[in-house]
C-alpha cells in the first residue's frame, strides 16, 4: 500500500495586510501573479518524480489570500497537481479564502477544480473588532460568503476566529462564536491573538495600546471549549474543533508527524527524513525556480532522537495525545520518567489518562508550552542516562566537565 503524503501550496498575495499577520504575504504585487503561477507549476513538475510510490491524500492551498489569486490560477494549479502526483480519489483539498474575495463564481469554479474544503477567515462577528486590525471585510460579507459556499455545493466549511482582539470583551467574543455556530460550519479554528514581533500590532502595543489580558483570554478559551463541546464540535487540537468526521486531515499530518511537501516562498517540508524550507522572498523564489538557482533557506536531516521530542511536542497539542508503548516502540526510550511527570500534571488538572493514552486538558493546553518544555527536559535527561553506558561499553569517554574526561 502506498504511503500517504500531504501537499501545501503557499499563495503569498493579499489585498491588504492585517495588523497582526506575520505570515509571508504581500499586498500590491498583482503583476507578479502569473509569473508566480508559472514558477509553482515548474516546481510541482520538478518535485513530482521524487514522490513515486506515495499517495497524495491532502492538498492545502494557504496564504496570503488564495481567493485573491483567482479561480483560474487555482484551477490550473490543481490540474497540475493531479497530472503530476498520484492523488487519492477521496483526497481532502482545502482552499483558504477571505470573505471579500469569496463569491459564488469563485467558489463554484474552485469546487469544480477539486476543492472540497473551504477555510474562511471570519475572525470576528463584530465590525469594530475587524476594523481594529484592518480586516478588509465586515460580518455581512462573512454571511454572504458562507451562503455562496453552500450554493457552490462545498460541504466542508471551516471558519477561523480570533479571541483577544483589540477592544474585545468576553461578551463580544461569545457573540462572535454564537454567530459562527449559527452559520453551521463543519469545523472551527479558534486562535488566541499573539502579538508577533515586527507587526503593526506589535508597534501599537509598544505605544501603549491595551489588549485583553491573559486572564480574560483564558476565560475566553475555556468557555469556548465547553460551548463547542456542547454544540457538537469536540476539541481535537489546542485551537481546533470539529463535527465528527470533519477534523482537518491535512493539519493532523503536522501534529502527528506525517510527511508533507511545501511549495512557495516560506513553505516548509518534512519528507524523506529531511526537513527544509524555502526562502521568504517572492522574487528570489521565482528566479530560483525558473532560472535554476537555489531556493532553499534551511535544510536538516532530522535524527531519530529529535523525532522523539517532536512526538511529545506535536502530539500533546492534540486530544489524542501520547501512549507509552507507542513511544517505546517508535523511539526505544524509557517512558517511566515522563509518566511520573504526567501523573503530577493529572493531580493538578492539566492532563488526563484515558484508554492508556495521556493528553492535556483544556487547562493544560493553556500552559502547554511550559508543560511540554518540562517533559522535553525530562526526555533529554533520560536519553543522556541511556547514552552514557553505551559510550562506556564502546570505550568512548564521555566529555562531561568542559574538556575533562571522566576518570
Amino acid at each position: 500500500m502506498a504511503e500517504k503524503l500531504g501537499l501545501y501550496i503557499h499563495i503569498p498575495f493579499c489585498k491588504g495586510k492585517c495588523d497582526y499577520c506575520d505570515f509571508y504575504s504581500l499586498p500590491d504585487r498583482e503583476e507578479t501573479m502569473d509569473l508566480y503561477l508559472k514558477a509553482l507549476i515548474a516546481h510541482l513538475k520538478e518535485t513530482a518524480p521524487l514522490t513515486k510510490g506515495w499517495k497524495v491524500d491532502t492538498v492545502y492551498i494557504g496564504g496570503g489570500t488564495p481567493s485573491y489569486f483567482g479561480a483560474k490560477r487555482i484551477s490550473k494549479l490543481l490540474g497540475e497537481v493531479r497530472r503530476r502526483f498520484d492523488v487519492a480519489r477521496d483526497a481532502e483539498i482545502t482552499c483558504e479564502a477571505n470573505p471579500e474575495s469569496a463569491d459564488r463564481k469563485f467558489l463554484t469554479a474552485v469546487r469544480r477544480s477539486g476543492v472540497n474544503r473551504l477555510s474562511l477567515g471570519m475572525q470576528s462577528a463584530c465590525d469594530m473588532e475587524l476594523q481594529a486590525v484592518h480586516r478588509l471585510h465586515d460580518f455581512q460579507q462573512v454571511i454572504q460568503a458562507v451562503a455562496a459556499a453552500k450554493k457552490a455545493r462545498i460541504k466542508n466549511l471551516s471558519l477561523d476566529l480570533i479571541y483577544g482582539l483589540p477592544g474585545q470583551s468576553l461578551e463580544s467574543w461569545k457573540k462572535s462564536l454564537e454567530a459562527a455556530l449559527a452559520l453551521e460550519p463543519q469545523h472551527l479554528s479558534c486562535y488566541g491573538l499573539k502579538v508577533e514581533p515586527g507587526t503593526p500590532l506589535d508597534g501599537r502595543v509598544a505605544r501603549g495600546e491595551i489588549l485583553p489580558d491573559d486572564d480574560t483570554q483564558a476565560d475566553m478559551y475555556l468557555w469556548t471549549v465547553e460551548r463547542l463541546e456542547q454544540a457538537g464540535y469536540p476539541q481535537y487540537e489546542i485551537s481546533n474543533f470539529a463535527r465528527s468526521g470533519y477534523q482537518s486531515r491535512h493539519n493532523l499530518k503536522y501534529w502527528m508527524g506525517r510527511p508533507y511537501l511545501g511549495f512557495g516562498p516560506g513553505a516548509h517540508s518534512d519528507f524523506g527524513g529531511r526537513r527544509y524550507s524555502f526562502v521568504r522572498d517572492l522574487d528570489r523564489y521565482i528566479r530560483g525556480i525558473l532560472g535554476g538557482g537555489s531556493v532553499i533557506d534551511e535544510s536538516d536531516i532530522v535524527p531519530h532522537r529529535e523525532r522523539g521530542g517532536e512526538y511529545l511536542m506535536l502530539r500533546l497539542r492534540t486530544t489524542r495525545g501520547i501512549e507509552e508503548w507507542e513511544y517505546r516502540r517508535e523511539f526505544s526510550m524509557n517512558f517511566d520518567p515522563l509518566e511520573q511527570k504526567l501523573e503530577e500534571y493529572e493531580r493538578r488538572g492539566w492532563a488526563v489518562k484515558k484508554d492508556r493514552r495521556w493528553h492535556l486538558t483544556p487547562r493544560g493546553f493553556l500552559v502547554s508550552n511550559q508543560l511540554i518544555g518540562d517533559l522535553l527536559t525530562i526526555q533529554e535527561a533520560a536519553t543522556l542516562e541511556n547514552t552514557l553506558p553505551r559510550l562506556r561499553n564502546q570505550g568512548v569517554p564521555p566529555n562531561l566537565k568542559g574538556g575533562d574526561e571522566e576518570p
